[in-house]
């Protein structure tokens, strides 16, 4: 089979992913911690979640803060489950859903106290990301922002080579409080997601994904680099992994 085109690779990625509880690497119990860590925050924040998927973030953030949570996707499949989820879970008063490009959100300044992102930013670049949402986070407010990043200056070639295909402006986590820095944000700390979250809530239900039939008919070139980015992971996950950048803006 061809080399999938952009529009193909994401069409692929969307259905491997559809039905799975989590979108990318993440946990629970690792975010409800930072919450209890965050600057503090108005009684009821103004909260988005962008790049929500189908909303693992969201839900918790909803039930945490009894407050709306305005979670932004630009898949309609995953914003459909999260309404379905928010439903089921009696949270669909403090959801609001919307399938819309996170780059270009037409909200008005300083209209949000925390902003929320995980393992999105990337598909933006991390500082662009960052740059686009400045205007929004009010004076004094949180954003939280998870991005893919190097925990070592001397990384292995193998991790090398396929990154800096997958993902060429991938920084350290020096880097990386530059570039927020850069974008307007103070950084309040970091916190790197332990290793294990990425197999129990992520990898782990996704190989479960990738052996069932109907994976058979999906463009395979996604499916063996899917498979090549587990196999690296599990080799050097002491070398890379996912940051979380608490930022605030001034």
């Amino acid at each position: 089979m061809s080399e999938p085109t952009q529009p193909e690779y994401i069409a692929t990625l969307i259905d491997l992913h559809r039905g799975l509880p989590r979108q990318g690497p993440g946990d629970p119990e690792f975010t409800r911690q930072l919450f209890c860590r965050l600057p503090t925050l108005p009684a009821q924040p103004r909260i988005a979640d962008l790049g929500c998927g189908s909303g693992a973030a969201t839900l918790l953030l909803a039930k945490h803060y009894g407050s709306l949570v305005r979670a932004v996707d630009a898949a309609p499949d995953f914003i459909e489950e999260l309404r379905n989820k928010a439903a089921t879970a009696g949270l669909d008063h403090l959801v609001d859903a919307l399938c819309a490009d996170m780059a270009a959100l037409d909200w008005p300044p300083a209209s949000i106290d925390l902003l929320w992102s995980e393992g999105a930013a990337y598909n933006l670049g991390f500082e662009q990301a960052l740059r686009a949402w400045h205007p929004i986070v009010s004076t004094g407010g949180i954003a939280v922002v998870s991005e893919m990043s190097w925990f070592s200056d001397t990384v292995p070639d193998p991790a090398r080579r396929f990154w800096e295909s997958a993902y060429p402006t991938m920084g350290t986590e020096q880097q990386n409080i530059a570039r927020a820095t850069a974008a307007g944000f103070s950084v309040v700390f970091t916190e790197r997601l332990p290793s294990n979250a990425w197999w129990e809530h992520y990898y782990g239900p996704l190989r479960e994904r990738m052996r069932r039939p109907d994976v058979a008919g999906m463009n395979q070139a996604v499916i063996r680099e899917t498979e090549q980015e587990m196999a690296l992971f599990e080799r050097y996950s002491d070398c890379y992994g996912y940051t979380f950048y608490i930022l605030q803006r001034p």
